[in-house]
């Protein structure tokens, strides 16, 4: 069976860097969660690669069914933006180990969906000002 190994930290922590250097170990077998977003895509982003864009009634859609995992929305200067997890079926947990990241509050909706056993916290913590 399958476990998502979920990164976790205080902004800066370097979390990043450490997901996209498990990622890139292709010995590691992890595969990526995209997430969804309704925020407009970035002239240097794609499609399907960091995030799946999406507009404010395909969220709608994924609430309405269920199938929402975890979510956050955020107010911006351009409108609300909400970023989200949906059970749209790629993770399969009987095939495949997944690396994701995300809040603390995400982690726990998560575990809360797949179950404590299929869910591995990592919690990056560096000094202040390192």
């Amino acid at each position: 069976m399958g476990k998502i190994f979920y990164i976790m930290g205080k902004s800066a922590s370097g979390k990043d860097s450490i997901y996209q250097q498990l990622l890139q170990k292709s010995d590691l077998g992890l595969q990526k969660i995209i997430l969804y977003t309704t925020r407009p895509i970035r002239d240097e982003e794609k499609q399907g690669r960091e995030y799946f864009f999406v507009d404010e009634e395909r969220y709608r859609k994924f609430k309405e069914e269920g199938r929402l995992i975890e979510w956050r929305s955020y107010e911006t200067v351009h409108g609300v933006w909400t970023y989200f997890t949906a059970d749209d079926g790629q993770i399969d947990l009987g095939k495949n180990n997944f690396l994701a990241i995300g809040t603390l509050e995400s982690y726990e909706k998560m575990k809360d969906y797949f179950g404590q056993g299929r869910i591995c916290p990592i919690y990056v913590e560096v000094e202040d000002g390192e």
